[in-house]
């Protein structure tokens, strides 16, 4: 009776069910916690169209990329492989099963990517983090994603814009990590000592080592609205000093208010904006920007289409 109840019957119902619609055709904003269609949210480049909210969800490194680039086109930068686990770590599991889930999970090597390509008329390279690989925590291979990134730089004479998302150092390696600290310095002195423009995109969460790093190093640093930017957590914070930290603390908009940070600027004025930027930066006449925030690539994804209810389509 088990076998047929445990294994047949599932079998059966596997066979003849019909296929229902997705699960993820809705999101819920965290902040003013309406649903959006998924459809919509990414044609407003995963920004909240609701009036009054506007809060940015978080994108992935390849929709950031397609969004800055002219037409979305970019050539990625091969990063070299370094050592898996040098310190043998283990807490519940091996450092290698999770960084071989992480892998699995991304289809990436790391917590970076490194590419080139073009914002307007200027050469740009972006080293972005990939927050969905352990929580974009800064590694040895990273520290390398970060240096390939300021010789590309440098090779191409191209501006260098950093968007770290980060919880901060990898744990799992140890004083490596913390040694990565200095090591991103010295690839950002390489692009300064060239003369050419450093600069930081500041997205959801930034903290930890790689705030206390290259993160803070750049010309002028930007972010996005909302971001969480810091070092150590607020809890954490509060608990040392014993006191309630004020409303929004370590929020863009406080850092921007008490100068931390230049800029906090709409992911939809992201584009026009690094390119006005970066003309300054290498007194140039900035480029015109007649193709919008997308950089000339798709709002989303043709096969989400066949995932539309018609009423929706219709509508």
């Amino acid at each position: 009776m088990n076998w047929l109840t445990n294994f047949v019957r599932p079998k059966l119902q596997a066979l003849t069910r019909k296929p229902g619609p997705p699960d993820n055709l809705w999101e819920k904003c965290p902040k003013c916690e309406q649903m959006i269609f998924h459809r919509e949210l990414e044609a407003n480049l995963r920004v909240c169209p609701h009036p009054q909210c506007g809060h940015h969800f978080r994108v992935g490194w390849k929709r950031r990329l397609e969004l800055l680039f002219d037409d979305g086109q970019y050539e990625r930068a091969e990063l070299a492989k370094s050592a898996v686990d040098p310190l043998k770590f283990r807490d519940l599991k091996r450092y290698t099963d999770r960084l071989k889930e992480s892998q699995g999970k991304t289809g990436e090597g790391d917590a970076i990517v490194v590419a080139s390509g073009r914002l307007g008329t200027q050469p740009l390279v972006i080293a972005a983090f990939n927050f969905e690989f352990m929580g974009g925590s800064m590694g040895a291979a990273v520290g390398d994603g970060l240096i390939r990134a300021a010789e590309l730089a440098v090779e191409q004479k191209a501006a260098l814009l950093v968007i770290p998302a980060s919880g901060g150092a990898r744990m799992q390696e140890g004083i490596l990590s913390l040694m990565q600290m200095p090591r991103s310095i010295i690839a950002i002195d390489l692009v300064k000592e060239a003369e050419l423009p450093y600069i930081v995109l500041l997205t959801d969460p930034t903290t930890g080592g790689v705030s206390a790093s290259f993160a803070m190093l750049g010309d002028i640093a930007l972010s996005e609205p909302g971001a969480i930017i810091g070092f150590a957590g607020k809890r954490v914070i509060e608990d040392t000093i014993r006191e309630k930290l004020p409303d929004g603390f370590q929020r863009a908009e406080y850092l921007l208010e008490h100068g931390m940070i230049d800029m906090v600027v709409p992911r939809a004025e992201l584009r026009p904006t690094l390119s006005r930027l970066i003309a300054l930066l290498r007194n140039q006449p900035p480029a015109p920007m007649d193709d919008g925030a997308r950089g000339g690539g798709p709002p989303f994804a043709d096969a989400d289409a066949a995932a539309v209810p018609a009423t929706a389509a219709a509508g």
